[in-house]
């Protein structure tokens, strides 16, 4: 995810955090709110920009993408491999950067990029790379970490205590994920919040069901947002 010095996140951690029911609930609610926006993708060509362990590349595989998915990390690579084989579903993996894609101008109809830009040292420079790589008329869609939520709150806490993801980690507002896609020539399409439960099992559980009311509400103190941005169609 970016240039970085050492692993951000460990990919038995996303397995972990998965297994609990604080995790599981969350990420099923962001992937939710992520593919709503990225809508059909049958037989379209799809780049997963810091796949991680392939979760989004797995989904949109299993929604017949045509689906690359990189990381610079070759630990979540080989994760990733291997829940896509469980799966079934192709996807070819490739060790690479955010900031300098190994790719060809317009080589993809969607990419996607989902918490990526919160461990990249430079993301704007990141989603300019992501838009020269979109072919004219596609898609970007980028999932970061909301700045004004109680998670926010509590991961930078936990970074000036000295948690090493959190406190290299960049929270966005909507406004500023909305510039990042501006600045790089795509035209913003909709802005979504979603996860307005605190970190709890608990409270998961309990608001998960009324999500897609407060995503569609725009309520307050999102802890995830998602942003879709396109490409003007080539002029004749």
């Amino acid at each position: 995810m970016g240039i970085v010095t050492e692993p951000v996140v460990a990919a038995q951690s996303y397995a972990r955090w998965r297994a609990t029911t604080l995790g599981g609930i969350t990420e099923r609610v962001e992937t939710r709110v992520v593919l709503d926006l990225v809508g059909s993708l049958q037989g379209l060509r799809v780049l997963d920009v810091g796949t991680g362990d392939g979760t989004y590349a797995i989904e949109a595989a299993a929604r017949g993408g045509v689906v690359t998915a990189l990381d610079v990390e070759p630990e979540m690579l080989a994760a990733a491999r291997s829940r896509a084989a469980s799966r079934g579903v192709d996807v070819t993996f490739i060790q690479a950067h955010a900031e300098r894609l190994p790719f060809d101008d317009a080589s993809f109809d969607v990419v996607l990029a989902v918490t990526v830009l919160c461990f990249v040292p430079d993301a704007g420079l990141a989603v300019r790379e992501m838009a020269r790589v979109l072919a004219p008329g596609g898609r970007l869609v980028l999932g970061e970490l909301g700045r004004f939520s109680v998670w926010a709150a509590e991961r930078r806490v936990r970074g000036w205590l000295g948690a090493g993801t959190w406190r290299r980690a960049q929270f966005w507002s909507r406004s500023e994920l909305a510039a990042l896609a501006r600045n790089a020539g795509l035209r913003i399409a909709d802005v979504r919040g979603s996860v307005f439960f605190p970190p709890s099992g608990l409270a998961a559980r309990v608001v998960a069901p009324f999500e897609p009311l407060l995503t569609r509400c725009n309520a307050p103190g999102a802890a995830f947002l998602a942003l879709r941005a396109d490409k003007n169609e080539a002029r004749a």
